[in-house]
């Protein structure tokens, strides 16, 4: 049997957890603060898509633990150089990362190899509630693939294991273009959440703030497609469609996600909203912050996410 170690018992680690300890699958969750308490005592509690009260083996102390078939690691991004030191002495057959951003592939291999990290995007979206209750959102799909391009057994059997499970997941041929085609999107949709501070269907389908999320998405695939990355559509934007349509066009291809998150995910919020809610850091410095470096290495001109993530920084300083 597999043996999953989840680092982060936030509202994707606890989802990821409670489904693979539901279907029979040997996974620890690696929580810490108030999660390390309620977890044991109550179990990862799930409503939304599911509803579910689910017991789930907890570590609090990494060194604990010695090895796992698989390490998937959940925590914040500006998170992820302290987190990924407290378990860097773990033996693991593959490790992958469901952050936002395009940085994570990089931190991972330099602490446990480039042979032992595979690519990953999360669709999936969740929320830890104020009583410990996890809300469950959106279950479109978790893609896992070989940083070469092709498909592996490693890659199928972690596939098998989740879907089997419950979560929708993918093995990708290409997870290069799955994770830039989300992030080029994400990045748009994160910052008009933490400007907005609105549900994501209210500014998606608003006019002006579609406008925005089109422009920004223009100059993120500029940069994919320096490095040589050509998106598709399978973000939480269309990105694809919006690069090649006129304004107008691409304004509306944002209107209808916002429409389609109104009719399937209503109640959906983004994780950095959630964050800034309850007066944690923003993940801005290791993903817009990140995206204007690349922009500025090719030679490309960012100007509205240049003004935007000047914002959100701002917002995000006076986080505690």
């Amino acid at each position: 049997m597999m043996r999953i170690v989840i680092q982060g018992a936030g509202a994707l680690g606890s989802i990821l957890a409670a489904h693979l300890a539901r279907s029979g699958v040997d996974v620890v969750l690696l929580a810490r603060g108030a999660r390390a308490v309620q977890v044991p005592e109550q179990g990862v509690i799930i409503t939304g898509l599911i509803e579910a009260q689910v017991p789930v083996p907890v570590a609090t102390d990494p060194a604990t633990l010695e090895g796992a078939d698989l390490l998937v690691t959940t925590v914040k991004t500006y998170q992820t150089d302290t987190a990924l030191a407290q378990v860097r002495h773990l033996n693991v057959g593959s490790v992958l990362s469901v952050q936002n951003g395009v940085l994570k592939n990089e931190q991972l291999a330099a602490v446990f190899g480039p042979e032992q990290v595979l690519g990953a995007v999360a669709a999936i979206s969740g929320e830890v509630l104020s009583d410990g209750r996890v809300l469950f959102t959106a279950n479109r799909g978790l893609y896992v693939g070989e940083p070469a391009g092709r498909l592996s057994s490693r890659v199928e059997a972690i596939v098998r294991a989740f879907d089997a499970a419950g979560i929708v997941a993918i093995a990708s041929e290409d997870i290069a273009i799955a994770e830039w085609s989300k992030f080029v999107s994400w990045g748009a949709v994160m910052a008009l959440s933490v400007l907005t501070r609105l549900e994501t269907w209210k500014f998606l389908s608003d006019a002006g703030s579609a406008q925005v999320a089109a422009s920004m998405v223009r100059e993120a695939v500029a940069v994919a497609a320096a490095r040589g990355v050509a998106v598709d559509d399978s973000g939480p934007l269309p990105s694809a469609t919006i690069a090649t349509a006129d304004e107008k066009a691409a304004c509306e291809a944002v209107q209808a996600a916002g429409r389609h998150f109104a009719e399937a995910a209503p109640r959906h919020r983004m994780s950095t909203l959630q964050d800034l809610d309850h007066g944690r850091h923003l993940e801005v410095e290791e993903t817009l912050a990140f995206l204007l470096k690349l922009a500025r290495e090719h030679g490309i001109a960012a100007p509205v996410t240049t003004e935007i993530c000047g914002l959100v920084q701002a917002i995000d300083h006076f986080q505690d």
